[in-house]
């Protein structure tokens, strides 16, 4: 199998990432694994997508640092490979890291994932349905019953009537966005202070204003979905818990959150099962859900994190399920002669 990873920039990968460890997991199967970042794609005169593409020269590595100081570094094998002759193609950028100055790279994998794609080239998850997921607003087309109440708005009285609806306790974040820049909670006495929050926010666009979740006092789970089903690998869910660091609303791990071990419940798996139709739909391959009691906090499409978190608490590496599933569509398309449609081929 032949498989690349385009990422914001190869040289500020992370050993930890979940990125580096599916690739070293399909390193070591034998599998051909480049790694390409948003800036590395070309479009050549034959009509094809090239890229500048980073490898590594051994095949097999045991620890995540050794394998990326070997991607990184004067061992590395760089060539110029012709992402259309690839199997795979996974998107694992960050969109929102690329905000600022990167802004042209935003759109990179997708644009040129659009363009392998004609190629008979898996790409996952599927561009077209990436495109449409760029902001925060892709969670509004999920079924009501699983998200908190919300309105998108720039309108500071507006936000403000939203407030006085949900007794003063609610909270603010930019549509835009990730990790948890941004993030305020509205509490009844800081209802005189909300012009001042709002104008924070607004300086990068419309502002989320979402009903306070009081269970998130707990924390959140994140649970991730595969083929649209809960992950799961020799009976163990792809999950963990983040818990927020005293005062702070913000469970996100790089804004103070610490981990926990998760307990899936049935709670858990109906939030699954009710989003799993739409992320069918949409050719989502690989999704992190953010769970709240009964409601989702986030769906994350672009590149979700923590597999090695899942696998430190159930002490089963996750990275083989998605390599066997992925190695698994590159059978059928073999079969079908990659004339199959990559957003059915996502999730199948």
């Amino acid at each position: 199998m032949r498989i690349a990873f385009m990422v914001n920039d190869v040289m500020t990968e992370q050993a930890g990432y979940t990125t580096v460890r599916l690739a070293m997991a399909a390193i070591n199967r034998g599998h051909q694994v480049w790694f390409v970042g948003a800036g590395d794609f070309d479009y050549d005169i034959d009509d094809r997508v090239h890229a500048r593409g980073y490898s590594v020269s051994k095949s097999r590595y045991i620890s995540g640092k050794t394998f990326l100081s070997d991607l990184q570094g004067s061992k590395a094998v760089k060539q110029r490979i012709v992402v259309d002759d690839l199997d795979v193609l996974m998107l694992r950028n960050d969109p929102a890291a690329d905000t600022g100055l990167r802004s042209w790279a935003q759109m990179a994998g997708i644009i040129f994932g659009r363009a392998a794609m004609r190629s008979g080239v898996i790409v996952l998850n599927d561009p077209n349905a990436l495109a449409g997921a760029m902001n925060k607003m892709y969670f509004q087309l999920f079924p009501e019953e699983v998200r908190p109440r919300t309105i998108i708005s720039r309108d500071r009285e507006e936000i403000r009537r939203f407030a006085r609806e949900e007794g003063g306790n609610i909270v603010l974040k930019p549509l835009q966005g990730s990790g948890g820049s941004g993030v305020f909670l509205v509490r009844k006495d800081d209802l005189s202070n909300i012009n001042q929050m709002v104008e924070s926010v607004t300086r990068d666009g419309y502002v989320i204003a979402q009903e306070y979740l009081p269970d998130a006092a707990e924390g959140d789970t994140r649970l991730f979905l595969m083929n649209g089903m809960p992950l799961r690998y020799k009976g163990k869910y792809a999950a963990f818990r983040r818990v927020r660091n005293g005062d702070d609303i913000r469970s996100n791990i790089h804004a103070g959150g610490s981990l926990r071990q998760a307990e899936i419940t049935e709670q858990h798996l109906r939030v699954a099962e009710i989003v799993r139709p739409k992320l069918v739909q949409d050719g989502m391959f690989l999704v992190g859900l953010d769970i709240v009691g009964d409601k989702l906090m986030e769906i994350n499409v672009f590149s979700p994190g923590g597999l090695g978190s899942a696998q430190k608490f159930e002490k089963v590496n996750f990275s083989h399920a998605v390599i066997d599933s992925i190695e698994k569509k590159v059978e059928y398309m073999k079969y079908y002669r990659r004339k199959f449609d990559n957003v059915e081929m996502s999730t199948l």
